[in-house]
């Protein structure tokens, strides 16, 4: 198991708040760097496309204003896993072509200018303590009226809520059978809010005890956890 470290100059000294959409547009460019055909079986408008990748920062001395992030230096790094280790191959192509060029930020821009290979310990126990790396979105949707509702570790439901989206993740990637063993338990954990695509959520963030299949909390560890993985949430470390 292993991630990769992306370290990035900026131009500008800050990033802008809705991260999200900006690394997001980062790793599309990525994939299809890498090829049209990898592109589209990842962002496909017309299909509804379960990612298993998910992603966090590293933003030195940053102070968060109403539109912008103010950083300490005019470098930041992005930590990058995926539990299909075809496509995380097929992102580091992807990754290796776009290292050195101008990727645009409104006025501003950042460059690649790192790809580092960092291994991650297989997780041999079933039950562990971990520290989240980027804020958990749980998120209940009702397909109905297309309305959702989000859980924090500080609402009634929250663990039901996310051992959902666990299940509804193993789902779609052929992986039901282990839907109903997993189980959280918050340690220190907390409520805020992240902004997500120009909307406020409320997240998750602390230490928590999870526990399931070794081979389920490996995928986790790769995939990351919850709702929104693919945009940036509900990645964590091992810390017990």
């Amino acid at each position: 198991m292993y991630q990769y470290k992306l370290t990035f100059s900026l131009e500008k000294s800050w990033l802008p708040r809705n991260l999200d959409s900006l690394m997001v547009s980062f790793l599309k460019a990525s994939a299809q760097a890498c090829s049209q055909e990898f592109y589209e079986k990842l962002y496909d408008k017309g299909k509804s496309i379960m990612k298993s990748y998910s992603f966090s920062y590293y933003l030195p001395g940053a102070k968060f204003e109403k539109e912008k992030v103010i950083l300490g230096s005019n470098t930041f790094s992005l930590f990058f896993s995926d539990a299909d280790q075809q496509e995380l191959l097929m992102f580091f192509n992807g990754f290796q072509l776009l290292k050195g060029r101008k990727h645009p930020i409104k006025d501003n821009s950042m460059t690649l200018v790192s790809i580092r290979m960092q291994p991650l310990a297989e997780i041999k126990e079933e039950e562990i303590v971990i520290k989240m790396l980027s804020p958990l979105i749980v998120r209940k949707h009702n397909a109905k009226d297309n309305t959702d509702v989000y859980y924090t570790c500080e609402t009634e439901g929250f663990a039901q809520a996310l051992q959902e989206n666990i299940a509804f993740f193993l789902d779609k990637m052929g992986l039901d059978a282990m839907a109903g063993d997993f189980s959280i338990q918050v340690i220190k954990g907390k409520k805020v809010v992240v902004p997500v695509f120009g909307r406020n959520v409320d997240a998750t963030i602390g230490i928590f005890k999870i526990s399931g299949p070794c081979r389920l909390l490996n995928l986790l560890c790769l995939a990351g956890m919850g709702a929104r993985r693919s945009e940036g949430h509900g990645l964590f470390e091992v810390i017990g």
